[in-house]
C-alpha cells in the first residue's frame, strides 16, 4: 500500500477527535496539554485532507455534553480555541479552506463568538475543502434545533405538515447544502456515535480505530481510507 491512496475517496469525512484526556493520562501531564497536542493534530490532518481531494470534513471538537467536565479544563479549551482559531485565519487562507461551524456557538464567550464569525465570513469565496467544526454540537440538539424551525413554519402556514420530508429536514440541518458524510473514523477505541452527525451519518461507514487522537498519523488516516474503499456500500439494498 505504501503512501498510495484509493481511487475511490470518501467525498465527506467526518472525525471524532478522541483521546485527548488519555494520551496526557499516560505520559503524566494535565488534561490541558493532551487538548494542545490534539488541536496541533488537528490542523495536521485538515492539511493534508485537503490535500489528497477531500471535499468536506467535519471534526468533532466540543460536543453538548461536554460543559459537564470540570470548569478548568473547560476554561483551557475555551482558550485553545481562540489560540487555533486566531492562526487558522492566517494559515488556512493559504490552503483556500473554507470554514463553518456547526453548533450552537451562542454559549461561548463573546470573543470566541467574535472570532467565529470573522473566520466564516472570511471564509465565504474560498474554492477548496470546506472544513465544519462542531462547537458546542449535539445531534440530538441539531435535530431539536431543525423540529422547532420547520414547526414555526407549519404554524406560520408557509410549510404544510405534509410538506414534512426528510428533504426539508437535512435542510434545516447545520449542514444543509452539503452531502452526508461517507465516512466516519473514531480514534481511540471507542465503538459509541457520541451524538455525532445522527441524522447525516444513517448510511455512513465507520472506522473505529485504537489510536488516541494526538497520536493519529496521515497513515493512519490512510489505513481508514483504505478500508472505507473496499467495503460494499448498498444503502440498505442487496
Amino acid at each position: 500500500m505504501g503512501e498510495t491512496l484509493p481511487q475511490k475517496l470518501p467525498v465527506h469525512l467526518g472525525i471524532i477527535m478522541d483521546g485527548n484526556g488519555r494520551w496526557a493520562k499516560r505520559r503524566g501531564l494535565p488534561r490541558s496539554a493532551g487538548h494542545a497536542a490534539g488541536a496541533a493534530n488537528f490542523k495536521k490532518i485538515t492539511r493534508y485532507c485537503a490535500s489528497i481531494g477531500i471535499r468536506y470534513l467535519t471534526v468533532y471538537a466540543f460536543s453538548t455534553e461536554n460543559w459537564t467536565r470540570p470548569a478548568e479544563e473547560v476554561s483551557a479549551l475555551m482558550v485553545l480555541f481562540r489560540q487555533y482559531l486566531d492562526e487558522a485565519l492566517r494559515d488556512f487562507r493559504d490552503d483556500e479552506i473554507a470554514v463553518r461551524f456547526l453548533g450552537d456557538v451562542s454559549a461561548f464567550p463573546k470573543k470566541l463568538q467574535e472570532l467565529i464569525r470573522e473566520t466564516e465570513e472570511i471564509s465565504v469565496g474560498r474554492t477548496g475543502m470546506v472544513l465544519n467544526i462542531a462547537m458546542n454540537y449535539g445531534g440530538r440538539a441539531e435535530l431539536t434545533h431543525a423540529f422547532r424551525t420547520l414547526a414555526q413554519k407549519v404554524k406560520d402556514g408557509s410549510l404544510a405538515p405534509e410538506e414534512v420530508t426528510e428533504e426539508t429536514i437535512s435542510s434545516a440541518l447545520y449542514t444543509a447544502g452539503q452531502p452526508d458524510p461517507d465516512l466516519i473514523i473514531r480514534p481511540s477505541g471507542e465503538h459509541r456515535t457520541s451524538n455525532f452527525l445522527l441524522w447525516q451519518s444513517a448510511y455512513a461507514e465507520y472506522v473505529v480505530m485504537d489510536i488516541l487522537w494526538p497520536d493519529f498519523r496521515p497513515e493512519d488516516l490512510n489505513a481508514a481510507l483504505w478500508e472505507y474503499a473496499n467495503r460494499s456500500r448498498r444503502f440498505g439494498g442487496v
